[in-house]
């Protein structure tokens, strides 16, 4: 990826208190990281979304934050990938995974929506799924919960100490990929345990 594109980074996650510090927004949490480590200020307002616009190494960012809830994610990212002229290939996205179990990072350069709303959304709005994913792994209940109630839940005990160093590892690895390309990425991050 030439470092001269402006690359849309969007973190996928419900707006409000309600949903803060659950499994389902460590998509936001991995962009506020971002913001902060790279003094981006995410105070500006467009298209249903929080974002920010500023540089990782060479790169020209925009950072989004949906506000129009999980199931209807692709349409602000959609508006601001064709007002800003930004390909699908040029798009890295943030979300939660439960099929991936808690410490587990994968990047992908395309795919399918694996039955995530928010991902199924941005197929839908995009027309296509040529968009670059950091799937964190957020595991599934091992009491029984239901996934819903599993992903709307917060990070606990012992989770809570993993998830810093998810997100850690997360802005590390969108920073390489920045830098030096999907499969440089894939590479360093996607058979590795947290």
């Amino acid at each position: 990826m030439p470092p001269d594109k402006t690359k849309l980074i969007a973190g996928l996650g419900n707006p409000g208190r309600k949903y803060a510090r659950t499994r389902h927004n460590v998509g936001f949490m991995v962009v506020d990281a971002l913001a902060k480590q790279y003094d981006i200020e995410l105070n500006k307002k467009k298209f249903d979304a929080h974002f920010g616009r500023g540089r990782i190494g060479d790169t020209d960012i925009i950072l989004v934050k949906p506000m129009s809830y999980m199931n209807l994610s692709g349409q602000p990212v959609q508006q601001f990938a064709n007002f800003f002229k930004i390909k699908q290939g040029d798009i890295l996205v943030i979300h939660d995974d439960i099929d991936l179990e808690l410490r587990i990072l994968k990047i992908k350069s395309k795919g399918g929506h694996g039955g995530h709303n928010g991902v199924r959304s941005l197929i839908e709005s995009l027309g296509g799924g040529n968009f670059i994913r950091f799937r964190i792994g957020v595991g599934r209940s091992g009491f029984g919960a239901g996934v819903s109630d599993h992903v709307l839940g917060k990070f606990e005990g012992d989770e809570l100490n993993v998830l810093e160093h998810i997100i850690e590892q997360t802005v590390e690895a969108v920073t390489l990929v920045l830098g030096k390309g999907t499969k440089e990425g894939m590479n360093s991050f996607n058979n590795k345990r947290i």
